[in-house]
């Protein structure tokens, strides 16, 4: 049997609906897990201005908003997307909320954490908004720890593209 790969593992998309990563094959994808109520939260707003600069050349933010970090995200998945497309414009993709970390991560985030360990090899999220960078080819390229600003990654997004 095979390796998995990004592409093989099933999500629920915001509006609850079953589906694979596979729609994003050949795409750019930088994975995200988000919170409302997090200090970071702002990094909406820089997100979406990268999605939205880069989107026509294949390139995608992927949203997975997550309580497991001092409950920051409370809200339901109707409360995100409203909050999300409201207080910051989100037009990207948003998931279902997920664990990240424990007996209950998604397995999703099992495979980015194995693939591109934080700090000392460390496979632990530590925070909202740490940042997964994906080439087309399905390939985790890089890891960016939450205080990393969106729009620091953007050579990175570009030599992808």
């Amino acid at each position: 049997m095979s390796a998995p790969s990004i592409y093989d593992f099933n999500v629920l998309t915001i509006h609850n609906e079953k589906t694979t990563l596979a729609a994003y094959k050949g795409k750019v994808i930088l994975i995200v897990n988000t919170a409302s109520g997090c200090g970071f939260t702002p990094q909406f707003e820089g997100l979406q201005k990268l999605y939205k600069t880069y989107e026509t050349k294949g390139f995608v933010v992927l949203g997975f908003p997550c309580n497991q970090f001092a409950g920051q995200e409370p809200l339901t998945e109707a409360g995100i997307e409203n909050f999300c497309r409201l207080t910051y414009g989100v037009t990207f993709p948003m998931f279902a909320k997920i664990d990240v970390n424990g007996d209950n991560a998604h397995p999703l985030y099992a495979y980015l954490k194995q693939q591109a360990p934080g700090i000392l090899g460390s496979e632990v999220i530590k925070w909202n908004f740490t940042k997964f960078l994906v080439d087309k080819n399905g390939k985790v390229i890089h890891r960016y720890a939450p205080s990393t600003s969106p729009e620091s990654i953007t050579a990175d997004i570009e030599k992808l593209l």
